[in-house]
């Protein structure tokens, strides 16, 4: 991330200071001679001059801007050479100094410094505020005060702002910066404080100040006086500008890997909507949580992270992050319960029925339904992987147990659902190739009340298995076969729901429409159940357009 951390004061004499800046410096490309493997004196000599450049910000500066700074507007001295870190994995180098190395870079915190001790100031004068342009940078600024026993209200007044020309990588930073900033902040004021208590205790300047006699003649002396202590004097932190540079350069580069941008080919799927949102809720749910009172809070959140991040789809990376044995694939999961039981579980997943797993292990069942869940939109997935009790279908569509819950009987009775018990078989033994041979470790009993044949099935079900018994097709070409039929039946399901659920088409028409899909013929039930199941996962973004298209083209025959 391109940007730079500035620590700014209000000098009671001379106005916003900048006190200590933290830039990134990233390495230089290449240059055609380097690549080749030889280099120049000239260009030796540059790079040298670029590496002392950085070191030497301000020591050249004027004696006129020296004369015009006091001790409370200075933190390193001219000829201090600064601070500097190296990042060893990116070759990002980190400098500190008063000042920044370049005179565009200074006029911008310079312009920064300024607005954030003056004009942009949130209500109450403490707290955090965002502003700027794409001529001079977004800022986020952060503003706060500093006891002092000697100063005008016994305070001054700070701001730590954050400067990038990206405005949108600094507002979703948002959160972070606000979070580590009052780190920084706090530490600060509670430094400061100890240290303001300690001069209270040994004068107290409220006393004196009333006690004294007001003169026009001395009042320039005691204001010169009161704005000369520095920040170091009052925190009593002798490595206080190394600590900083510390924390600004951390803050930088982990500001600066947090988000990564991606190039989306084409519109976004309706999965990465549907990710997109309930990243979007569980951040709210977060924020509304941090600003809670009472220990409850802490694992409630705990509760919400576990269940919405299950929600999501796993990929083979967290797969073969589990322990023990577990299924790495659907063909996998169709080798170890066999044809006709594979195609009985995956016909319930398909129609949105229950599916309980019950059984001792529990990252088994989890490998389980992370295979299963591929099969579905992640609008369509809403898993519990293991719990003590039996949780409703309204809740949950997968539902893992432990082998000692009871189902209820108007569940084990129903046909939306299907039991798959998990029984340990014998002593468990590694195969050659160091994986575990889960048919010889457990027993698969598959139960359900529902005893509508899956012969027919539905058309996506079919051509599924079609892929999954040619063994000719690696593992990862069926996947990519799944993703294209689930995204063939996606589009098939917004057909659907703007002709019948936007638009309110009778039965006949619709009956059309599904002959025009392909749902119809053979297995028609089925197709026309999974049609309405994954309707329900479509996603808000994806509804509201429909609907705020529908309205818009209401009100133009009449506009």
């Amino acid at each position: 991330m391109n940007a730079l951390v500035a620590l700014c004061h209000f000098c009671e004499l001379h106005g916003p200071r900048t006190l200590f800046c933290t830039e990134a410096l990233h390495p230089p490309s290449p240059s055609p001679s380097s690549l080749a493997g030889t280099a120049g004196p000239g260009d030796r000599d540059r790079d040298g001059d670029r590496e002392g450049e950085g070191l030497t910000m301000r020591a050249n500066s004027s004696a006129t801007q020296r004369g015009e700074m006091c001790e409370g507007c200075r933190s390193l001295p001219a000829s201090h050479p600064g601070f500097v870190s190296i990042d060893d994995e990116t070759g990002i180098r980190f400098l500190s100094h008063q000042h920044p190395r370049q005179p565009q870079l200074f006029s911008v915190v310079r312009q920064a410094c300024v607005r954030s001790l003056s004009c942009e100031v949130c209500p109450g004068r403490e707290g955090p505020i965002f502003f700027g342009d794409e001529q001079h940078g977004f800022v986020f600024s952060h503003t706060f005060f500093i006891k002092d026993s000697l100063a005008r209200g016994f305070q001054r007044w700070y701001s730590i702002v954050m400067v990038a020309m990206d405005r949108i990588y600094l507002i979703n930073s948002w959160p972070f910066l606000l979070c580590h900033l009052r780190l920084t902040i706090q530490s600060l004021q509670s430094t400061a404080l100890k240290v303001f208590d300690i001069e209270q205790g040994v004068c107290p300047q409220r006393s004196v100040r009333m006690n004294s006699v007001f003169s026009p003649a001395v009042f320039p002396h005691q204001r010169s006086g009161n704005a000369a202590r520095s920040l170091t004097s009052l925190t009593q932190h002798p490595n206080l500008w190394a600590s900083l540079h510390s924390s600004f350069s951390w803050l930088l580069k982990a500001c600066g890997s947090r988000l990564t941008e991606k190039l989306l080919e084409g519109a976004p799927t309706e999965d990465t909507l549907v990710l997109i949102e309930r990243q979007s809720e569980q951040e709210e749910e977060m924020s509304c949580w941090e600003g809670a009172e009472g220990g409850d809070s802490t694992s409630q959140r705990h509760q919400s992270e576990s269940k919405l991040g299950l929600d999501f789809l796993c990929d083979d990376a967290k797969l073969n992050e589990l322990p023990g044995p577990k299924f790495r694939s659907l063909r996998h999961l169709r080798q170890v319960l066999g044809v006709a039981e594979f195609r009985q579980l995956v016909w319930h997943v398909l129609m949105g029925n229950q599916v309980i797993w019950r059984g001792a292990d529990p990252g088994l069942i989890q490998s389980a339904f992370t295979v299963l869940k591929s099969l579905l939109p992640v609008g369509c997935v809403c898993s519990v992987p293991y719990s003590a009790q039996y949780e409703e279908a309204y809740k949950c569509n997968f539902l893992g147990l432990s082998p000692d819950v009871h189902i209820p009987t108007h569940v084990s009775s129903s046909d939306f659902s299907v039991l798959v018990d998990v029984s340990i078989e014998r002593n468990g033994r590694i195969c050659a190739v160091g994986e575990y041979d889960i048919s010889a470790l457990y027993q698969f009993t598959i139960s359900s009340a529902n005893t509508q044949p899956t012969d027919r099935g539905p058309t996506l079900l079919n051509k599924l298995e079609v892929a999954l018994s040619n063994e000719n097709l690696s593992v990862d070409v069926v996947s990519h076969c799944l993703l294209c039929l689930k995204e063939e039946w996606m589009n098939k399901v917004k057909v659907l729901f703007k002709f019948s659920k936007v638009d309110g088409r009778g039965r006949e028409d619709t009956q059309k429409v599904l002959a025009l899909l392909g749902a119809t013929g053979t297995g028609e039930e089925d197709n026309v159940r999974l049609l309405k199941f994954w309707m329900t996962g479509l996603s808000k973004t994806y509804k509201s357009h429909l609907m705020t298209a529908v309205r818009g083209g209401e009100r133009s025959p009449s506009q």
